[in-house]
């Protein structure tokens, strides 16, 4: 196999808004390649698509710091797509499947109603695996 028809598996743990938004870049730029994209929602990263908040501001990772909450502003202003939109059009592509983890469900007290249009279901961690293959994960 091509590293074009591996799956590229992205389990999302974090859900700050420059986390998700390098998740999308990843799963749109490999979406573009052609490849198949399976993203996995655990803990923060799947409080982050609930319907009700994911047009929130989510804030950055502690390393941002303000030098880095200034750029990233910036670039908002400039009229950067917001992650979510950048994920909707990598869908839009083909191949990029986002499934909730059943067990950060149950922690979170989640339920699939409560969960954005953008995810397509849940799934535990092995059949997260079984779906991936060989394919390469990145841990965001």
């Amino acid at each position: 196999t091509t590293m074009d028809d591996k799956p590229l598996a992205i389990v999302l743990f974090s859900g700050t808004d420059d986390k998700l938004n390098a998740a999308a870049v990843m799963a749109s730029g490999a979406a573009a390649l052609g490849r198949p994209v399976h993203i996995f929602l655990q803990y923060w990263g799947l409080d982050a698509f609930r319907a009700d908040r994911i047009k929130n501001d989510h804030g950055l990772a502690a390393e941002a710091g303000a030098e880095g909450k200034a750029a990233v502003d910036a670039l908002r202003a400039e009229g950067q797509a917001p992650w979510y939109e950048t994920l909707a059009m990598a869908k839009e592509l083909g191949g990029v499947e986002i499934q909730a983890c059943s067990l950060s469900m149950d922690v979170l007290r989640i339920t699939e109603d409560d969960l954005h249009e953008l995810v397509d279901g849940t799934e535990g961690v092995t059949a997260f695996y079984l779906a991936v293959g060989d394919g390469q994960i990145l841990f965001i």
